[in-house]
């Protein structure tokens, strides 16, 4: 399903992302001494400075611990919750302790293990290149793939639209645990 961001209530209480293909493109580079890197678009980083400039309430929810997600993280000014086997029950628990409607949440995610809270929102995006189940659960599927622009592409989506922050909490100070 394709749905207008247009169609996205006016009001908007949380953005969450997943980390590996949504901010990267799903791959990493291992060395041979077991160091994990990989590589995230400089646009997608400027987007989320759009968007914390309409103060709007962001963090990322990860199933990896891969450290590098902590790292980029932080260099965004974002919350981050790593290693998160059910990303469902954070996200509920999150919204529950902090008055966020999750109908008026986005979830932008690539993968089976974001499907049950893309389900859970109001309004669910992913990149082009997501897994196909993934696609038929969004309400929009972006042009660009993950770690291409796709975090930016989603950004100026929003900004267009012209959606309202509704602050909760400091989401973007969430510790990555």
């Amino acid at each position: 399903m394709n749905r207008a961001l247009t169609n996205f209530p006016g009001e908007l209480h949380l953005i969450v992302f997943d980390f590996d293909g949504v901010f990267t493109d799903n791959k990493v580079h291992v060395s041979a001494s077991g160091e994990e890197t990989v590589v995230c678009d400089r646009r997608d980083g400027l987007g989320i400075r759009m968007l914390k400039e309409k103060d709007i309430p962001m963090f990322i929810l990860s199933l990896e611990t891969n450290p590098v997600v902590a790292v980029r993280a932080n260099k965004l000014g974002l919350g981050a919750v790593t290693g998160c086997e059910d990303k469902l029950g954070v996200l509920r628990t999150y919204s529950d302790k902090n008055g966020i409607d999750l109908s008026k949440t986005i979830y932008m995610g690539n993968d089976l293990n974001d499907l049950d809270a893309m389900r859970a929102v109001g309004f669910s995006v992913c990149p082009s290149d997501s897994h196909e189940e993934v696609k038929k659960v969004a309400s929009v599927v972006l042009r660009s793939r993950g770690g291409d622009g796709a975090v930016r592409e989603l950004s100026e989506m929003i900004l267009r639209a012209g959606c309202r922050a509704v602050q909760r909490k400091d989401v973007n100070s969430e510790r990555t645990r």
